[in-house]
């Protein structure tokens, strides 16, 4: 199950390092059509939207450090605690922040489902690993 729950973390991962770069990068450009902004949103927004980008990036980054972690010290047999921690910590960031954004904004409904999905999952896989 750790396995499951490595694959589905570093999914997640890859996933709000996607959303980093729509944000902190290509707010003005190609971040318009995904999120749904005017040009005078994004302009209006630019600053907060990269400062925002860079929360998902370091929640990818302590993902991944609980990825290699784990993997480091034998995934299939025993996951570290400081491995299982920073997954845990990272993937239910991300879950939270999902739901944060389900509840303010339930319009986005579908953009809180697409981030929030995975990093659930990996939180459900991780948890069953460790209590079995």
């Amino acid at each position: 199950m750790i396995v499951t729950g490595l694959v589905l973390a570093g999914l997640a991962a890859a996933l709000h390092v996607y959303i980093f770069w729509l944000e902190s990068f290509a707010w003005t450009t190609r971040a318009r059509a995904v999120f749904g902004t005017t040009a005078d949103q994004a302009a209006a927004t630019r600053e907060l939207a990269f400062n925002q980008g860079f929360y998902n990036l370091f929640l990818a980054i302590i993902a991944v450090t609980g990825i290699v972690l784990t993997l480091l010290t034998g995934a299939s047999d025993d996951p570290s605690p400081a491995g299982a921690s920073l997954l845990l910590a990272g993937t239910g960031a991300m879950t939270a922040a999902a739901l944060v954004l389900l509840v303010s904004s339930p319009d986005k409904r579908r953009a809180a489902v697409t981030q929030g999905t995975l990093p659930l999952l990996a939180v459900v896989a991780v948890t069953a690993a460790l209590l079995s």
